[in-house]
This record gives structure tokens, sequence and C-alpha cells, in this order.
């Protein structure tokens, strides 16, 4: 009989864990790439209004996911430099979390379209798992808004 209860228990706690880490990854549940596969078009947004309070846990968590390996510290490399003024897809949040989560490639199949050019022609690959929740993706453009205050201008602006 107690054999019987403590297997029910341990079926019960591994049937709920799924749900646990949904809860976990944020808004959405799941990874940031089923944040972004999942949410209305226009609708995310970062729930860190004071970017800078955040920057240094995005800058680790930007390290930590290898971002450097293609933008290096801001500044570029084999990946456009994230200090300039040119933000291929838009700069607001909702793309931003987009481009990072699925890649270029998959933004455009949302229906996300270029809307400036820049030297560096490669795709962005997908990211969305690599990165494990929302919350750290979010930290992620946090820093990028530190390193670049300009993208944080009309950084809530709906994407178009």
């Amino acid at each position: 009989m107690l054999r019987t209860f403590v297997v029910g228990l341990l079926l019960l706690a591994s049937a709920s864990a799924p749900a646990l880490a949904a809860q976990e990854g944020g808004a959405g549940g799941g990874s940031p790439l089923e944040t972004a596969r999942k949410a209305e078009k226009g609708s995310l947004k970062s729930p860190y209004a004071d970017y800078a309070s955040v920057a240094e846990d995005g800058r680790k968590v930007y390290l930590a996911a290898g971002c450097n390996g293609c933008h290096g510290m801001g500044g570029g490399g084999m990946g456009p430099p994230l200090t300039n003024q040119v933000w291929v897809y838009g700069k607001d949040d909702d793309t931003l979390f987009r481009l990072t989560a699925l890649g270029s490639d998959e933004l455009q199949k949302q229906g996300y379209s270029r809307k400036g050019s820049e030297n560096v022609v490669g795709p962005m690959p997908p990211f969305g798992q690599i990165v494990k929740s929302d919350d750290d993706m979010w930290k992620i453009i946090a820093w990028i808004r530190s390193v670049n205050p300009d993208s944080a201008s009309d950084s809530s602006a709906s994407a178009q």
C-alpha cells in the first residue's frame, strides 16, 4: 500500500514537472522560441522599463549564450554592431525579442521585413533555445539598450 502511494506521488511529481518548467520560462511558458512563435505580432514588451537596472545581468547572459562570437561586445565582428544606428528589422521590443529567438529567416516567415541594410549580410541564427528563459532574453535586450541607448527610443513601438 505504501509502495503504491509513493509510486503515485512520484508519477504526480513527474507529470507536473513540465508545467513548472513552462511557468519558469516566462510569458507564454517554455522557451523564448516558443514565446516568439506563439505571441501575437507586436505584443511582446520588455518588463524592464529601467533597462539599466538589469543590464549587467543581461551582459552575463549575452556572454554565456555566445552572442559576442558574432557581435563582439557590441561593436560587431562577423555580425552587425549593436552600437550601430542601423536596425535592419527595427528596434522595438517585439522585433528584437523575435529576431533573437527565431533568427532572421523565421522572423521573415512571421511577416517581418527588412527596414534597413547593413554591411553584414549573413542571417541571424535562432537563439530561442540557447537562451533558456524569456526573462534572460529581456535581460540581453536590456544590455543591448545599455550599450546603444538610442535603441531604446520608441523601443515599445509596435512592429509593423
